[in-house]
């Protein structure tokens, strides 16, 4: 220890000073140090806890040092609290007893047994069982980034690498619940404003390749990485690198659940940027935070197949022959009804295997987490006897990855009884006969027991004290109990130990004869039982590639079964996909928002009919509340579920592969760092024209919308013709809009087409009829809406008389070159008006001139 560290322990207590030597190697963590029931906090971090929990803030003495805040709670309360210090973005050190009794004189060792981190924790209470909590990190290279991630509880673990420009929505694909990132180059993860993203700063020398080599090949105890396919990536070794060092850190062990490094390439997978999940409700609602498309689509029965459904959606496929795999899959077990109902029926019985081989190896299973194992590995034979006969070669092949693994089973069983008690000081675990040591130990136990109890009645009835009872304490041991009121009736061979308010409590020669003989059969039971757990984990984590292997193919399996019986229930159909340019859909429909309709009311299904060929650019309008948006959104979802292997809904469905999904929707900004909502859509905007490519699929919803309308008109004018004629970026592309003038695009660009979402006028009221028709809307019925909205009347009739005016008096003088009307007319004439207007040759200018010569002469006006 320094001079400084020992200068600032003089004058504290013992506790206080082992307290201030395990914090000083922790300094970036919060300490719950265990004393005895509880854990406590001291200094800064009481009072950050007393904060964050709400509890109470107190003192507590430090010899001639100063007295020091407190603050403290049950340590059975810890899952309770945990939770909420993590959610805080604390990073928590656990801190525990290491001995049950120092020796004579001494402390109780002490030390950290965890560091809990947003990203790392195998802690229940912060576990979602159908969401993966991944740790994340990203290495900068010349050209290209590279990224790892891994579950700790799981063993997943993950390196890919991707180009610069698609690092943020590769991060927010994988959705990480903590980053890591070199000190160097935190600017350039800031510049990448993610948002819900906790970042962790490493040192440089984590960061580098050949300590990351050399990490994982010691970890993996190879040669080389060339088995795993990643002797090519740089980045992404030194990626994979930061996290296995991160997670050997924090759980202060070997990481040895981490059994196997998969290296996925960035071209497989679909990388969905914030917005597109945010428009495609992938995950959460834009209201209430309920209805999410994949709390939809999830119909698996097991915890992994949760969460891999949730994988499959956040990174749909980009792999023609493996969507058509997966198809081919759903398709099997939508067909064979019989086989499909049983395999669910088989997988509620399967609990979260995947993440129970993960506390094997970390030490942390419970006997009832074995049992658990036991009971999952024992339905994997019935599996297996499911598709003896089956024909389709992506189910038998997965259904091939299962390890039955009796010899397990059998070893769990014959060590545990059937319901193991979850009470953490052991008792009542292993079977009879199991261990001839730990039968005797417990027989030692349970007669002393029995003797208590003959000895309580005994001496009830010989001193005639029918409230004598025998008790015990971890002071005194064990004693009999008298009131006061029989005090006179105690015998002369009692020996008084204790005076109470009420009683008096006695030892006898007799008593004291079995006191060490029954607590020591006590203690060695609980200690052989725990000896043995221990050797019972050690033997069944031999086996752990294996049941994490079996877990895996049991969460694909469970994905299949999910996919198929959801689109028997809501009769969505198979998609065809291959490497075209089209994208046709018939009767299609909002997976979410049909879900959500009332009682008795029927979604209207649409079709579209996009191809890159000479369908390229739909361009659709309509009024508000007609149905653009949920036309446009629901494509881009059947998109996502077809390339995801599921069927979608709709009648039928073409689908052209798509290498990315593009929304542009909705009106947001970022105050905190300076952009408006104008400067946030441009910025998507121009996101979307760099990374799009020809296979690409376009959703934009009111661009322009943001700023003036001929600014407006002329971006969304100028970006229609962009995406036409720029061949990189020529994306099927859907196009809902409020700029009619948008229509006459489809008579000068050969591949535009305009559609309209179809409205009834009656009585004076709209009717919205939801379908999707060929052919531009004549006007916005924009009024209307308002008036549904309770617009005040007054307000609503002055807006028809305006609208009036522009309708017949400021259109025709456009057409034929008069000057723009005023609603508050002035009797001045426009002579400089007049110049510019005779300066204009109307025969040569184009469309798009024309727009911004007219908002010349505006501003000027």
């Amino acid at each position: 220890m320094s001079n400084t560290v020992e200068t600032k322990q003089r004058g504290r207590t013992p506790l206080m000073r082992q307290y201030y030597g395990i914090k000083e190697q922790h300094p970036d963590s919060m300490l719950l140090f265990r004393m005895g029931d509880f854990y406590e906090t001291f200094d800064a971090d009481a009072v950050e806890v007393s904060r964050i929990l709400g509890i109470t803030l107190t003192k507590r003495s430090n010899g001639a040092a100063h007295n020091v805040p407190l603050a403290g709670f049950p340590h059975h309360a810890l899952e309770n609290y945990l939770p909420k210090l993590v959610d805080a973005g604390m990073r928590v050190a656990l801190c525990e007893q290491l001995e049950d009794e120092p020796s004579k004189g001494k402390l109780v060792r002490r030390g950290v047994v965890e560091i809990v981190t947003p990203g790392v924790t195998l802690n229940d209470a912060l576990l979602d069982p159908i969401r993966s909590r991944y740790l994340t990190a990203i290495c900068w290279g010349k050209d290209d980034a590279g990224l790892a991630y891994a579950e700790a509880s799981t063993g997943e673990f993950v390196l890919t690498e991707v180009g610069v420009e698609g690092v943020a929505a590769a991060i927010e694909s994988i959705r990480p619940a903590e980053l890591l990132v070199v000190r160097t180059e935190r600017h350039r993860l800031e510049a990448l404003a993610l948002e819900d993203v906790r970042e962790t700063v490493l040192e440089d020398w984590v960061f580098t390749y050949d300590y990351g080599h050399d990490l994982l090949r010691n970890h993996f105890q190879t040669h080389s990485l060339r088995g795993f396919g990643v002797t090519n990536h740089y980045s992404g070794v030194i990626a994979a690198g930061a996290v296995l060092h991160y997670l050997k850190e924090t759980q202060k062990g070997d990481a040895t659940q981490i059994r196997r490094l998969s290296c996925v390439s960035s071209r497989k997978g679909m990388e969905l940027d914030r917005q597109t999940r945010r428009n495609l409700d992938l995950e959460v609602t834009r209201r209430n935070g309920d209805g999410a498309l994949v709390e939809l689509v999830d119909d698996t029965r097991t915890p992994m197949g949760g969460r891999k459904v949730r994988q499959w959606l956040q990174r749909p496929l980009t792999d023609v022959k493996e969507i058509n795999n997966r198809l081919d899959a759903v398709a099997s077990l939508l067909h064979n009804r019989g086989a499909r109902d049983s395999l669910r029926e088989i997988l509620d019985d399967i609990g979260d295997l995947e993440r129970f081989s993960g506390r094997i190896c970390t030490g942390r299973a419970s006997p009832r987490d074995l049992t658990a194992v036991a009971e999952a590995l024992d339905q994997v034979p019935k599996i297996t006897a499911l598709f003896e006969d089956e024909t389709c070669p992506i189910l038998r092949s997965q259904v091939a990855e299962l390890c039955p693994l009796l010899h397990v089973v059998t070893q769990i069983r014959a060590a545990l009884v059937d319901n193991p008690t979850t009470n953490k000081k052991g008792g009542d675990v292993f079977r009879e006969g199991y261990n001839a040591d730990l039968d005797r130990t417990r027989q030692l136990a349970r007669s002393g027991k029995q003797y208590l109890a003959q000895l309580q009645q005994r001496e009830a009835e010989s001193t005639g004290i029918v409230s004598l009872k025998v008790g015990y304490n971890k002071v005194f041991g064990y004693y009999l109990e008298v009131t006061n009121v029989h005090k006179d009736k105690v015998p002369p061979g009692y020996e008084r130990k204790q005076t109470l308010v009420n009683a008096e409590r006695y030892v006898t020669p007799e008593l004291k004869q079995y006191e060490d003989q029954i607590l020591t059969a006590e203690v060695d039971m609980l200690r052989l039982e725990r000896e043995l757990l221990i050797e019972l984990r050690t033997a069944i984590a031999e086996y752990v590639a294996e049941i994490q292997q079996t877990a895996r193919a049991i969460a694909v399996l469970d994905c299949y079964a999910g996919f198929a019986a959801g689109a028997e229930d809501r009769r969505y159909c198979r998609p065809v996909i291959d490497t075209s340019y089209i994208l046709h859909i018939e009767d299609g429909r909002h997976a979410v928002v049909e879900r959500a309709m009332p009682m008795g009311e029927m979604f209207v299904p649409n079709s579209i009919q996009l191809d890159a060929a000479s369908s390229q650019i739909h361009i659709i309008t309509g009024p508000n509340m007609a149905g653009k948006s949920v036309a446009l959104r629901q494509v881009g979802i059947i998109v996502l579920l077809a390339q995801a292997g599921a069927f979608v809904p709709a009648s039928s469905a073409h689908i052209g592969l798509v290498d990315r999904i593009f929304t542009r929707v909705g009106a947001s900004d970022h105050i905190a760092r300076g952009e408006s909502t104008f400067l946030v859509e441009m910025n998507e905007t121009a996101n979307i024209l760099h990374n799009a490519t020809r296979r690409s699929l376009l959703l934009l919803d009111e661009v322009g919308r943001g700023t003036s309308t001929f600014d407006g008109l002329s971006i969304a004018w100028a970006l229609v013709e962009h995406i036409h004629n720029n061949r990189d970026v020529a994306a099927r592309t859907m196009f809902a809009t409020h700029f009619h003038e948008l229509n006459e695009l489809a008579s000068t660009l050969q591949r535009v087409r305009n559609f309209r979402v179809d409205v009834q006028e009656h009585h004076g009221k709209v009717i919205f009829l939801r379908r999707l028709m060929p052919g531009a809307a004549d006007h916005s019925f924009g009024i209307e809406v308002a008036k549904m909205a309770g617009l005040p009347a007054q307000l609503i009739e002055r807006a028809r008389i305006i609208l009036q005016k522009l309708e017949t008096q400021d259109e025709p003088q456009i057409r034929n070159g008069g000057a723009q009307m005023n609603l508050f007319p002035s009797e001045e004439p426009y002579a400089a008006l007049a110049d510019q207007l005779a300066g204009l040759d109307i025969n040569s200018l184009t469309p798009i001139e024309a727009l911004l010569a007219l908002a010349k002469i505006k501003q000027s006006i």
